[in-house]
């Protein structure tokens, strides 16, 4: 019986130090990374622009090929939805909210069912006639205690991984 109760308080004591860091976190959350593009700059940006073409190069596309997508309204174009549900990578909507063209694609990211935007973009500046450079960020919250997860997972190698992967598609 002593064994049962010691367990029960260590077990308990634990949750309260989980819940207590959790607490302490930051509930904002910042990722995206940055690559060179050796292509011109409207290329890069007629690329990017369609969100139909992320599932080429995004790290999320890549981990679940059975992800469900369904797209809503005129690709590239503010009111664009584009909706997934995945049993590995979640379930999502992102929503194009603004284009700077030729340069910059603004987009709301709703994850699992919520309601609150997580504002994200994808920026392409000009370098030289041949080059171009990419921003892809993502700003957001992420409730308690779920935001215990910053400690563990990095969003911005995903990121990372997937600017990769673009640049060897328009690369070819």
């Amino acid at each position: 019986m002593k064994f049962i109760k010691y367990f029960l308080f260590t077990v308990l004591g634990l949750l309260a130090i989980i819940l207590i860091v959790a607490a302490i976190l930051p509930k904002n959350f910042h990722a995206g990374s940055t690559i060179v593009i050796n292509k011109p700059s409207s290329e890069v940006f007629d690329y990017i622009k369609q969100i139909k073409k992320q599932g080429t190069y995004d790290s999320w596309s890549q981990q679940d090929p059975q992800i469900q997508k369904e797209y809503n309204g005129t690709d590239g174009t503010v009111g664009f939805s584009y909706t997934w549900k995945s049993k590995k990578v979640g379930d999502g909507k992102q929503i194009i909210t603004k284009i700077e063209e030729g340069k910059r694609v603004d987009m709301d990211l709703f994850f699992n069912g919520s309601d609150q935007a997580n504002k994200s973009f994808i920026q392409v500046d000009s370098l030289s006639p041949n080059q171009s450079e990419v921003h892809w960020e993502i700003n957001g919250k992420m409730p308690y205690p779920f935001n215990l997860m910053s400690i563990f997972y990095d969003m911005s190698k995903d990121f990372d991984k997937g600017l990769a992967t673009l640049k060897t598609i328009l690369e070819k």
